[in-house]
């Protein structure tokens, strides 16, 4: 078994600029420290700056409802065995109109998901999306019955770029964040 303590430190106290970066962009956890993820990240301040024009666009602007974005990316995070993202995402999830037992729903089989078959066809996505890279045709034809050409743009960059994160999260080991549960 790998040994799982982080291999980038979290910088708990970064540079004043990146310090002041995190706290405009509200990057700070509960006890105000900057969240795991982002004192990671802090090591490479150039690199989380422009970083966060995507995070935020797919976070804070995307066409895609809240319920919809965090489907994709609680399925995301399962299917990159992501503890970290699953764990965070499992949290906002809860704010974005999904249950407890639907974040947990996440994790299992497509067709057993207790809600919508938009929201089935949604899992299905984010799963094309990690095994081939590429949706298929019957996915594409089913979704673009309901978004529309920037939805399915959003869609697309939710998945990758929350791909990209657990590729980070898992290569540097990032621990979960104190109080966060581990959920997956």
């Amino acid at each position: 078994m790998a040994d799982e303590r982080p291999r980038i430190s979290p910088l708990t106290e970064p540079d004043d600029e990146v310090a002041a970066f995190i706290e405009r962009a509200g990057l700070r956890g509960p006890d105000g420290t900057a969240l795991n993820i982002f004192g990671t990240l802090a090591h490479h301040p150039d690199l989380l700056r422009r970083w966060m024009v995507l995070a935020g666009h797919v976070m804070a602007k995307n066409s895609l409802s809240p319920r919809d974005r965090e489907i994709l990316i609680l399925r995301i995070g399962v299917r990159c065995g992501s503890k970290y993202e699953f764990a965070q995402h499992a949290q906002i999830a809860l704010n974005c109109d999904l249950s407890s037992d639907e974040v947990l729903a996440t994790k299992g089989d497509v067709e057993h998901w207790p809600g919508t078959s938009h929201e089935q066809t949604l899992l299905r996505a984010a799963d094309e999306l990690h095994d081939s890279q590429r949706l298929s045709d019957a996915t594409w034809s089913s979704l673009t019955e309901v978004y529309t050409t920037q939805q399915m743009l959003d869609l697309i960059f939710t998945c990758g770029q929350y791909t990209l994160v657990s590729m980070l999260l898992n290569s540097a080991q990032v621990e979960i964040d104190e109080g966060v549960p581990d959920l997956l």
